[in-house]
C-alpha cells in the first residue's frame, strides 16, 4: 500500500490535507481556543514547532471561504455545536512577518508596506462592495497601491478589518505569524528602534482600539515585554512553554511519533528518536520537535541505517548557544555548562518577558534566552520564576559540544605558545609534556563528565579537543579516523619534517584506570598494524601514543612505556 508523504516543510493546512501528506490531528487547539476564550492570544514556541501550519489550520477553520471538508474525520469535527457556530463564519486577515528580513530600516518598510499591499489585495472585491462608502474605497485603494506613509502602514490592518466587517457584518479574525521575526532582524542590523515603532502601532491599533476584531492570534519565539511592544494592550493572553493550557498542541507527543513510526515501519528506531528528538517540556507535555521528527523518519525511509543528525539546529546560526559558551570563561559558569552537557538540571529564575537589546546584557538574560528558543527546557514544576533547566536531548547537546570545540580552537590560535610546546612535545617524543599539556588544555576547556552518554561519546569529546589542537598547526597533516593497517587509527599527525608519522589512539578510561586504558590504547595501535601503512609511504620514524582521560584527567604513554609513572 502506498504510504502517505511526510509533510517536510508543508505550512498550508488546506495543501496537507488534501494533498494525501501525513497528519497528526491538532485540530484540539481550536476547541480548546474557543472554550478558553481570550480576545488576543500570543503563543510563544521554539521555531520548527508548528506554529505556521496550527496558524494555517485556524484561518481554514474561521475563514468564510474555507473548505470545511479538509477538517472532516478530525478531532475537531465532533464537535459539531461549536463548529455550527464558528467554522467558515468570519473574515480571516492571515499575515506572517518572518519575511521582514532587510539590512536597513528602509528596505524593511517597503518590504511591510509590500506584506500590507498584500494582504489587502486579497480582498479586492471591497473595490465594488455596496456596503463601502466612496471614502471607504478611497483608503482601500492607498492600502492596495503601496505609497501610503509610515502612519498609515501602523493603521493599515485596523483600518482593513473595519472594512471587512462594513462588507460581511461580521467581525473579524486577525492571525500574526511570527510576530517577532522583523524585531529580531532590526536588532541585528541596527534598527531596532525604528522597526519597534512600526510594529507598537501596526499591533496596537488593530489589537487595542478595534471594535471590528474577534479573535486574534499571534505566534513568536519571544515574548518580547509589554513595555515595548504591547503597551496598553490589556486583553492580551500569552501562552508560553510554561503554560499547561494548549501545551501538546505544538509539538508531537510520544503517542503520536510511536503511531507515526508504526504506520511508516520504523518502530525499530523509537528508542533512538526519543533519545534524540524528544526532551521537550512545555507545560505538563513532553514533546518531541516535529521537524527532527518528520526529517529523520523521512531520511530513514530512504535509508534504514541513516544516523539522527541535528536537522532542528541546523535551521539556525545558534547564535545564544554561541553567546552563551563564551561566558564559559566565567569558572562558574563553566561548571554549570558542563551540568548540563552531562545531562544534568540548573536551577535558575527566567525572565520569559524581554527586550532584544536585552537579550545579551547579562548572563542572566542568556539563560532565558536559551529556554524560551528551546535550547534549554524546564524539568518538573517552576517555584515562581525559578526553574529547573536541562538540554533537552542528544540533538542540542550535540550542538553545545559543537559551540565548545569551536571556541576551545579559538583559544588554541591564541595561545601560540602553548601550542608549539605541545607540538614540540608530541614530535620530540616526550609523553610526560604531552600529558602535562594536554591537561592545562583540559582544564581550560568544557568537559564532558559522566552522567549522561555513553563511552565512545565521550572519547568523541576527547578526540576532538586533540583535532581542535592539532588542526591548528596549519602545515602539520592531521587526518582522524584513516583507514590504516586492519583498522582505523583515531588521529595520524604527519609534522612538516616529512619522515615522521605520529599516530595517536584516545581510550575513555570509565573506571578511572588511566594507566591500564593507555596500555589498551597502545595494544590496539600493535594488533591492527597501523605502522605498516606509513612505512609503505616511506616514513622512517613512527611514533605511537595512547592517550587516557577520565574527566579532566589524561594519562599519555609512548609505545615501550607501558608501566604507570609516578
Amino acid at each position: 500500500m502506498q504510504k502517505k508523504r511526510l509533510p517536510i516543510g508543508v505550512e498550508d493546512f488546506a495543501a496537507l490535507r488534501s494533498d494525501d501528506f501525513y497528519y497528526i490531528d491538532k485540530t484540539g487547539l481550536i476547541r480548546d481556543l474557543i472554550r478558553h476564550w481570550g480576545t488576543v492570544n500570543l503563543f510563544t514556541r521554539p521555531r520548527r514547532f508548528g506554529k505556521t501550519l496550527n496558524m494555517s489550520m485556524l484561518e481554514h477553520f474561521f475563514s468564510l471561504n474555507g473548505d470545511k471538508h479538509i477538517f472532516d474525520g478530525l478531532e475537531i469535527s465532533e464537535e459539531t455545536e461549536l463548529c455550527r457556530e464558528y467554522m467558515g463564519k468570519y473574515p480571516v486577515i492571515s499575515v506572517s512577518l518572518k519575511g521582514i528580513d532587510a539590512r536597513n530600516y528602509e528596505t524593511a518598510y517597503q518590504m511591510a508596506v509590500q506584506l500590507i499591499t498584500e494582504t489587502a489585495a486579497r480582498f479586492y472585491f471591497l473595490l465594488d462592495s455596496e456596503k463601502l462608502n466612496g471614502q471607504d474605497k478611497t483608503v482601500y485603494k492607498k492600502l492596495l497601491d503601496g505609497s501610503m506613509n509610515e502612519g498609515m502602514a501602523g493603521s493599515s490592518l485596523k483600518l482593513l478589518s473595519e472594512m471587512l466587517e462594513k462588507h460581511y457584518g461580521a467581525k473579524v479574525v486577525l492571525l500574526i505569524d511570527e510576530y517577532d521575526v522583523p524585531l529580531a532582524k532590526a536588532h541585528a542590523n541596527g534598527y531596532y528602534e525604528q522597526m519597534v515603532s512600526l510594529i507598537r502601532s501596526l499591533l496596537g491599533q488593530v489589537l487595542k482600539t478595534n471594535s471590528s476584531l474577534k479573535l486574534a492570534v499571534l505566534t513568536g519565539c519571544l515574548r518580547i515585554s509589554k513595555e515595548s511592544i504591547f503597551t496598553g494592550l490589556n486583553n492580551l493572553k500569552v501562552l508560553s512553554v510554561t503554560d499547561e493550557r494548549f501545551d501538546e498542541y505544538f509539538g508531537f507527543t510520544d503517542r503520536e511519533v510511536r503511531e507515526l513510526l508504526e504506520y511508516y515501519g520504523l518502530s525499530g528506531h523509537y528508542g533512538e528518536m526519543k533519545e534524540w528528538y524528544d526532551g521537550y517540556q512545555f507545560g505538563n507535555a513532553e514533546v518531541y520537535c516535529p521537524w527532527d521528527v518528520l526529517n529523520h523518519c523521512d531520511r530513514l525511509r530512504g535509508d534504514p541505517h541513516a544516523q539522527p543528525e541535528n536537522y532542528w539546529i541546523n535551521t539556525s546560526g545558534n547564535d545564544a548557544v554561541r553567546r552563551f559558551i563564551r561566558e564559559s570563561a566565567n569558572n562558574a559558569v563553566k561548571r554549570e555548562i558542563e551540568c548540563l552537557v552531562a545531562g544534568e538540571t540548573i536551577t535558575k529564575e527566567i525572565r520569559q518577558e524581554l527586550t532584544y537589546p536585552e537579550m545579551y546584557q547579562t548572563i542572566d538574560n542568556i539563560w532565558s534566552l536559551l529556554f524560551t528558543t528551546g535550547y534549554l527546557t524546564q524539568r518538573g514544576k517552576a517555584e515562581g520564576r525559578r526553574m529547573k533547566l536541562a538540554i533537552p536531548n542528544l540533538a542540542v547537546r550535540d550542538t553545545f559540544v559543537t559551540q565548545i570545540m569551536d571556541y576551545f580552537k579559538e583559544n588554541v590560535r591564541e595561545d601560540e605558545d602553548t601550542l608549539n610546546r605541545f607540538c614540540d612535545a608530541l614530535r620530540s617524543g616526550d609523553p610526560e609534556n604531552v600529558e602535562k599539556i594536554f591537561t592545562e588544555y583540559l582544564k581550560r576547556t568544557v568537559s564532558i563528565r559522566d552522567t549522561a552518554v555513553r563511552s565512545h561519546m565521550k572519547e568523541n569529546f576527547y578526540h576532538g579537543v586533540l583535532l581542535g589542537i592539532l588542526g591548528v598547526k596549519s602545515r602539520w597533516g592531521v587526518t582522524s579516523n584513516r583507514e590504516m593497517g586492519e583498522g582505523y587509527a583515531d588521529i595520524l599527525v604527519e609534522p612538516d619534517t616529512g619522515d615522521m608519522g605520529i599516530i595517536l589512539e584516545v581510550k575513555y578510561a570509565h573506571d578511572g584506570d588511566l594507566d591500564a586504558a593507555c596500555r589498551r590504547a597502545l595494544e590496539q595501535i600493535v594488533h591492527t598494524g597501523y605502522e605498516e601503512t606509513l612505512e609503505d609511504d616511506g616514513v622512517e620514524h613512527v611514533l605511537k601514543y595512547g592517550i587516557a582521560c577520565y574527566k579532566k584527567r589524561c594519562r599519555v604513554m609512548l609505545e615501550g612505556q607501558t608501566h604507570p609513572r609516578t
